[in-house]
């Protein structure tokens, strides 16, 4: 395992010695995490106008339920790229992931199109089954080569 990480590391510097700064602004980092979605207030509370010295209006506390969503990130050095949320119910699986992948491909042309994408993504199953890998090649998007699952190691480490 730590020759593995020692020889992925030694590739990586190797790729940076030789492409520079223009082989880290290719890369593009995609994680999924489990976030809170809460309105706070509803937009005619939001909007209702009040003067710096009126006492603010009274309402009723009302909270509204956190819902907590799947989320799916990708990011580079200059911010966001594509992001999207998993449906209530649904899991996310290689058809899932690849839909997602698609989606970002799309993207990309837009945002990026004088650049070579590299993905850089973890080791969850959908991300390394057969089918993602042949999506992957079909969308023509390079992967960084990512060390075996350890809870220590996140792709943005």
């Amino acid at each position: 395992m730590k020759a593995q990480r020692k020889d992925m590391c030694t590739q990586l510097l190797e790729r940076y010695n030789a492409e520079g700064e223009a082989f880290l602004q290719r890369i593009l980092t995609g994680d999924e995490s489990w976030v809170y979605r809460y309105d706070p207030e509803c937009k005619a509370q939001s909007m209702e106008y009040r003067d710096k010295t009126s006492p603010s209006p009274r309402k009723f506390k009302i909270v509204a339920p956190a819902r907590k969503v799947f989320f799916t990130v990708f990011w580079d050095m200059e911010g966001v790229v594509h992001m999207e949320f998993l449906k209530q119910g649904q899991t996310v699986n290689s058809e899932r992931y690849i839909s997602r992948l698609r989606a970002l491909k799309l993207r990309l042309r837009h945002v990026r199109r004088d650049k070579d994408s590299i993905l850089q993504h973890d080791n969850a199953r959908p991300h390394t089954s057969r089918q993602t890998q042949d999506a992957l090649r079909q969308l023509e998007l390079t992967t960084l080569p990512h060390p075996a699952y350890s809870p220590d190691v996140a792709p943005s480490d």
